[in-house]
């Protein structure tokens, strides 16, 4: 592994730890390719908290952006990110569209604009943790179209919708709003008592239905999971911290207090779910 690669292992062990901890179930073959695709997802997931204002975010994107499209060959050579990600997208054939339409989907979290609509929500779940799936498939197919798109959907918006729903303290500190507006219509919940951080039994009801449709989209992923192929395990891997999480979200009494799982049941869950030809989401 050279240093590049090395880099990005240790990125993602600070920044992603269930992502790491899902790789190393992954053939050892495989490892620093996931680490470089998981490194670049770090990097676009985090602009807005490392550039704190949009235009620098917007511009730190964009760098992405034509760094795939191979307009910034000299500066890549300087990022070792770049670096093991654009031999990571030679060696496995990965598909640059999904790549850039990942970092395109990124540029709501740049903005305070809300969420409008679930189906918004849905297309942004696609775009990133499923994108993420399939991508992180292809590379444990050695190259191969995996051939798992609708199982990565849905498990996708899974995992997604639980990541949102646990960040709610933090994006409703900065005035982001990721439930969609026509959820918190229908429920009759103020944005603004969101902002202000006050629980309201409008919004328990609102967030109730959103851990509902996660857990739909789980049980959907759940369905197909025999029909995957065994090696895509590992890219489906974190998807089993889906559950746990919604449980541990609905015991909380108050939706603005950060829910944890330790670190130690994460790993625990993961080496769990990782037993037996198949993974157990």
């Amino acid at each position: 592994m050279n240093d590049a690669f090395r880099y990005c292992e240790r990125l993602v062990y600070e920044a992603d730890k269930d992502r790491f901890f899902a790789a190393l179930f992954a053939p050892d073959s495989c490892r620093p390719a996931l680490y470089a695709l998981y490194a670049f997802n770090a990097e676009i997931a985090r602009v807005r908290e490392v550039a704190r204002e949009p235009l620098p975010a917007e511009i730190r994107l964009q760098w992405w952006s034509e760094m795939l499209a191979g307009e910034r060959a000299g500066e890549a050579q300087a990022n070792p990110v770049a670096v093991a990600l654009l031999e990571t997208v030679a060696r496995y054939r990965l598909l640059v569209p999904i790549l850039a339409d990942l970092i395109e989907a990124r540029r709501f979290d740049v903005y305070d604009d809300p969420m409008p609509t679930e189906s918004a929500l849905q297309d942004y779940g696609e775009r990133t943790s499923a994108a993420l799936i399939d991508l992180a498939a292809r590379i444990l197919m050695d190259g191969n179209d995996p051939g798992i798109g609708e199982i990565a959907r849905q498990a996708g918006m899974a995992q997604a919708m639980a990541g949102l729903l646990r960040a709610l303290p933090i994006h409703a500190a900065r005035r982001q709003l990721y439930l969609p507006l026509d959820i918190l219509r229908q429920y009759r919940v103020d944005p603004e008592s969101i902002f202000s951080l006050r629980p309201t039994d409008e919004l328990d009801t609102a967030l109730a239905q959103m851990r509902r449709h996660a857990r739909e989209h789980l049980g959907a992923a759940r369905a197909l999971i025999g029909d995957t192929p065994a090696a895509t395990g590992p890219a489906l891997l974190p998807v089993a911290l889906v559950e746990p999480l919604i449980r541990r979200m609905e015991r909380a009494r108050n939706p603005f207090k950060i829910v944890e799982l330790p670190q130690w049941r994460r790993q625990w869950i993961l080496w769990r779910a990782a037993r037996g030809e198949r993974v157990r989401l």
